[in-house]
């Protein structure tokens, strides 16, 4: 892995993640890596591609769900919805015992994150082209799942709850959660025996407002009748 440099306010930026987070030796190198493919591949599943933009909004923004305790210590995440690689791919860097899957229904996304992990050296991040609720082989098997700009919040907690062991944790990146999106989460999350959402206010850079982690605890085993069929969490979603 050859890992480019970039200018002094990326650079400065990149110690700062380092320290604020205690990341490994190699991190730095590999999350390089990773700003150079945003700025360079025209693939990338972004449209923040300028180093001094995608330290924060990417690197910057995945690193901060490592403020949930059960994320920086977890062996088994799955990322879904994966798109550009974020948090899966930022996770894999700072935490190499982390086993990673980037999870998403769309292939070319897939394979894109995981030619990106190849190039930043990560050998801990797995592809997945497959439906959250379609994915029988990830069922019981997260202690967390991430996601970041997927879907409204009931829904990811219908997507999360059969892929985590009973006490693992789904970790959704949002702005506000408030009115309907809030009480229809609530109420998913009683019925599939998810605890309250719980929200973390973060600040990833500076200028991020309305910034927040929903965090919340799988309590039992998945109740009867989930996952639905695939698909029917979005045609038809749980109120």
């Amino acid at each position: 892995m050859s890992a480019p440099t970039f200018d002094a306010r990326v650079e400065t930026r990149l110690d700062e993640l380092a320290a604020e987070y205690e990341l490994p030796g190699t991190a730095v190198d590999q999350l390089r890596v990773l700003l150079d493919v945003y700025a360079t591949d025209e693939h990338a599943s972004t449209t923040v591609k300028d180093p001094v933009d995608a330290v924060d909004r990417h690197v910057a923004d995945g690193l901060s769900g490592l403020v949930v305790p059960a994320l920086s210590r977890a062996s088994r995440v799955v990322d879904v919805g994966t798109g550009a690689g974020v948090p899966a791919l930022v996770l894999a860097a700072a935490r190499p015992d982390m086993e990673v899957v980037a999870l998403d229904t769309v292939g070319k996304k897939v394979a894109w994150t995981v030619s990106c992990a190849e190039r930043m050296g990560l050998r801990n991040v797995r592809g997945v082209h497959s439906r959250a609720e379609a994915w029988w082989e990830g069922q019981g098997w997260a202690e967390v799942v991430t996601a970041r700009a997927v879907a409204q919040l009931g829904v990811l907690i219908e997507y999360a709850c059969p892929l985590l062991t009973p006490g693992g944790r789904l970790v959704a990146w949002k702005g506000s959660i408030e009115g309907a999106e809030e009480t229809v989460a609530q109420s998913v999350a009683k019925r599939l025996r998810m605890s309250p959402p719980e929200q973390l206010e973060v600040r990833p850079w500076p200028e991020a407002t309305q910034r927040r982690l929903v965090v919340l605890i799988k309590s039992g085993p998945t109740p009867k009748g989930f996952p639905r069929q695939a698909g029917a969490a979005l045609r038809q979603p749980l109120r």
